[in-house]
């Protein structure tokens, strides 16, 4: 009886707060072969990552995946610039948006598809205002007021 493997999944929960999603969108990664295995082993962090247009391309920056450790000479730089595979009609799309004032692109979700192909959900976002921020706590807060009081008396 074989194992099922589980998915690997990287979500960056804190984008979710920082700011309001407008679009998303899954676009593949140009990566190294250690960067892959090190992927595979669960080392990364989404957390710093934001994406930035250069010449055309969509490049992935500040996106930690740690070092694999049999790498040897041939391991990669930590946080180095990667290369997301989009295609032109939607780089085109959402360059034009990100030029406009307050939009910015950050990485939500990196994960192993069925193919065990590396993907990135990456999205177009405006920042929240600080009233907004206030007002995500105090839904979350009241949420989990109603599910203790539901859990009182199921």
């Amino acid at each position: 009886m074989a194992k099922k493997t589980k998915e690997k999944e990287f979500v960056n929960r804190k984008a979710k707060f920082e700011y309001e999603f407008i679009e998303s969108v899954e676009a593949g990664i140009k990566l190294t072969g250690t960067e892959i295995k090190s992927i595979r082993a669960g080392h990364v962090n989404l957390r710093d990552g934001y994406c930035a247009f250069d010449r055309g391309e969509l490049i992935l920056r500040s996106l930690y995946i740690g070092e694999y450790k049999q790498g040897n000479q041939f391991n990669h730089e930590e946080r180095r610039p990667r290369k997301l595979l989009l295609k032109r009609q939607e780089l085109r799309k959402w360059e034009k948006k990100v030029k406009e004032k307050g939009f910015t692109i950050v990485p939500y979700r990196l994960y192993l598809n069925e193919r065990g192909l590396a993907k990135v959900e990456v999205a177009l976002v405006q920042g929240k205002k600080v009233y907004d921020k206030r007002e995500t706590i105090r839904q979350r807060e009241s949420k989990r007021t109603m599910d203790r009081i539901k859990k009182q008396y199921l």
